[in-house]
């Protein structure tokens, strides 16, 4: 008799790593996050967090969730949720963002472009329209109660 095993995936999924004194030029597309400690020349999209390295130099532009700068960064980059600057960081190119945080001592040599959040979820929240017709509901009730008796 066969046993089934349960498939597993041959592959986790892991961030990738541009190390210091690595240097590598291209396009690079990645699900996970990605972090850039060496030299990076070309275009970024990434699914993830970005994160510049206070050693890396990316000369590119780039697209992810999120972005944290803490070393040089000359192109435009854009992030769906928020980009971090740290002190040590520094960006010559435009942003396009729904957040931005620079640290005091950031440098950023361009235009900013802020865009909207994404509305939340109305599961949960209050409604005041409802609550304020619920009230008033009641007071009509009451009063009519009181009237009858």
């Amino acid at each position: 008799m066969w046993i089934q095993r349960q498939q597993r995936s041959p592959f986790k999924s892991t961030d990738t790593l541009i190390g210091h004194g690595g240097t590598l030029e291209g396009k690079v597309h990645c699900d996970t996050n990605l972090r850039i400690e060496g030299s990076f020349s070309g275009e970024i999209h990434c699914s993830g967090t970005v994160t510049v390295g206070e050693q890396g130099t990316v000369h590119a532009s780039i697209v992810a969730e999120e972005i944290i700068i803490a070393g040089k960064v000359f192109g435009d980059i854009s992030a769906e949720r928020h980009i971090l600057m740290l002190g040590s960081g520094q960006i010559y190119g435009n942003i396009t963002s729904c957040t931005l945080s620079i640290m005091e001592g950031g440098l950023l040599n361009g235009s900013v472009s802020m865009t909207e959040q994404p509305a939340p979820d109305k599961t949960g929240g209050l409604d005041i329209e409802t609550n304020m017709n619920k009230k008033n509901t009641r007071a009509s009730k009451q009063q009519d109660s009181r009237e009858a008796g």
